[in-house]
């Protein structure tokens, strides 16, 4: 543990006993660092830590405080997670389906959900700027780059790699239907069916069915709940499986929530290039991280082109309008020679649309009020867990994005658990279906992206309460 982590530590084992309550003042950066021995930047990298997972909060020219809505009921995961390390073929789709179609309906409380709020996102400047954009369209517009992208929209995607530390240029990029097709199309050019893809473990359950409709193995890689994927880990699956890919999210990972700090993403660059191996990086959440501090991409540190960088604005400002993008390095032609035989093209109102909305210069302001939002919302509901929930839960507190990841009593099955409060009305994701291996039994990842209104904070206390109800029926056995 590094020297701010553990100072982060110390100060959030404080507030959860109660000796630092809401609102009270930390010391000051130069009181902490004469105290605790080290440096003025390794307090304000601890302080920095503590803001983004919602334990401090920052004042003007007033120092940092313990933030008034801080709970610890509830401990963090600290594990890292232990797969078996053996490349197995792919069967999940079933599993998934069955939860996802659960989260379909407007009546259903959607803890299992993969999407946040749509109320949390500017539709009616954004179609405004879609009507705009299409009533001056240039009837040539529509057929320009018809494959790789709208040029106005991938100069701007362009920019964003800018403030992200990473240099991309408009014609590295390709747009694409949603982010799931970048991540689809950059398998498809680096794997054959048969091949090996090293992923985390948990992972993202549409990284799985990726791998199962291309008929590839996965191999699952021990991951820190906290910073990501284990790098001595990943390189020894590397040496043994010599896999053709592997498929990681490095910023607020679906569903841990772990981010890479900026030495491991740069190491983590360094392995795969030493390895000639690309990394697909998911990053689709980056937008959204919480506290002063960007969490760099791995693609900021890529010299050499192995990092395949795919994202969209589905979470951060236009669910629906499906336009995700790819910067795949090395493998752009490869990529692009898959997107025109899969889809040939993306819709052209719809990137028009954004290029326009993009250009006005709103974004940054929407993304400042969307990130408070999600934050607040995640405290509200690790609050709402550490008070339903029996004692021996674990739920994460990442710095970004509006995942929750909970670690029930180890005998609570988490598919019973689902199918139980799906006849109530309200879905879950379970732990088994974000792994091949089908582990996590006792897991499950709670959407934050919805505001914790009535309804919401009722699913929370019914699971609470299903929860116990398992807990002391497992313990009496």
């Amino acid at each position: 543990m590094k020297r701010y982590e553990a100072l982060a530590a110390d100060i959030a084992a404080s507030i959860g006993r109660g000796t630092l309550r809401p609102g009270d003042r930390l010391p000051s950066v130069r009181q902490a660092s004469a105290s605790r021995g080290v440096s003025p930047a390794t307090v304000f990298e601890a302080y920095y830590l503590l803001e983004a997972r919602g334990l401090v909060e920052a004042r003007p020219r007033s120092g940092y405080y313990v933030a008034r809505r801080a709970s610890a009921a509830a401990l963090e995961p600290q594990q890292r997670s232990q797969p078996d390390g053996e490349a197995r073929p792919v069967a999940i789709s079933e599993l998934v389906f069955e939860v996802v179609a659960s989260t379909m309906s407007r009546a259903v409380v959607p803890l299992g959900s993969a999407f946040p709020s749509p109320r949390l996102f500017p539709l009616a400047r954004l179609g405004r700027a879609t009507a705009a954009a299409v009533t001056h369209l240039d009837p040539w517009s529509t057929v320009d780059d018809l494959t790789p992208g709208n040029a106005a929209l991938r100069h701007q995607i362009a920019l964003r790699y800018l403030l992200d530390g990473a240099q991309v240029g408009p014609d590295e990029i390709l747009v694409t239907n949603g982010a799931m097709e970048a991540l689809n199309l950059c398998l498809a050019a680096v794997c054959a069916p048969g091949d090996t893809v090293l992923v985390e473990s948990p992972c993202f359950y549409a990284c799985l069915q990726a791998l199962e409709r291309l008929g590839l193995k996965a191999v699952e890689v021990a991951t820190d709940p906290r910073e990501g994927i284990d790098l001595d880990a990943l390189d020894a699956a590397i040496v043994r499986h010599a896999p053709r890919a592997c498929w990681l999210m490095t910023r607020f990972q679906n569903p841990l929530g772990s981010s890479m700090d900026e030495a491991k993403a740069r190491a983590l660059v360094a392995l795969v290039s030493r390895h000639r191996l690309p990394l697909i990086e998911d990053d689709v959440y980056g937008e959204l991280y919480s506290g002063s501090r960007r969490p760099p991409a791995a693609k900021a540190f890529d010299r050499e082109g192995w990092v395949m960088h795919c994202s969209s604005f589905s979470k951060t400002l236009a669910p629906g309008y499906r336009i995700g993008w790819v910067a795949p390095g090395r493998f752009l032609h490869a990529v692009a020679r898959h997107k025109l035989a899969l889809s040939l093209a993306t819709s052209v109102p719809a990137q028009l649309g954004l290029a326009r909305y993009l250009e006005r210069g709103s974004y940054e302001r929407h993304l400042r009020g969307l990130r408070r939002t999600l934050q607040a919302q995640r405290e509200a509901y690790i609050e709402a867990i550490g008070r339903a929930f029996p004692a021996g839960t674990r739920v994460s507190r990442p710095a970004g994005g509006y995942f929750l990841w909970v670690e029930m009593p180890a005998r609570v099955d988490a598919l019973d658990l689902h199918r139980e409060l799906m006849a109530e009305g309200v879905s879950l994701a379970p732990g088994p279906m974000f792994s091949a291996s089908r582990s996590f039994a006792h897991h499950l990842r709670i959407n934050a992206g919805h505001p914790l209104d009535a309804p919401a904070a009722a699913a929370v206390q019914r699971l609470g309460r299903a929860v116990a109800r398992r807990a002391r029926a497992s313990t009496a056995r």
